[in-house]
């Protein structure tokens, strides 16, 4: 999303936007319900088996912002998008909760890799 995605969003002129974001939105939302799904059960697997160490709470951590990112940021940022349009507020808070999104999954893999012995 950081590196294509998003940019291409973006730099839709705004006669194209109501197109170019509702194909976006087809397309991501069964990703979105993939990882998020994925990510949910390696979370609750994790947290079930392994002992809490702080390189685990760092991973669920990550997760957790991730998934809030998406869940409180973007996702409601894509729905008034799709309603009212490419106005540059909204742009400019959905790059912003994909960087966090972001440094979630820098987080995450941090946190999974001290995990791994």
């Amino acid at each position: 999303m950081t590196f294509v995605a998003y940019p291409a969003l973006t730099a839709t002129s705004a006669r194209d936007w109501a197109t170019v974001h509702a194909a976006h939105s087809r397309r991501i939302t069964p990703v979105v319900a993939v990882v998020y799904g994925a990510l949910s059960a390696a979370g609750v697997w994790a947290l079930a088996t392994l002992a809490l160490t702080p390189w685990l709470g760092v991973a669920v951590a990550g997760a957790a912002l991730t998934a809030a990112a998406t869940a409180f940021l973007a996702a409601p940022t894509h729905t008034r998008l799709a309603r009212e349009g490419p106005r540059p507020d909204l742009v400019r808070r959905l790059v912003r909760a994909d960087a966090i999104r972001l440094a979630g999954a820098v987080l995450t893999l941090t946190g999974a890799l001290g995990v791994v012995p």
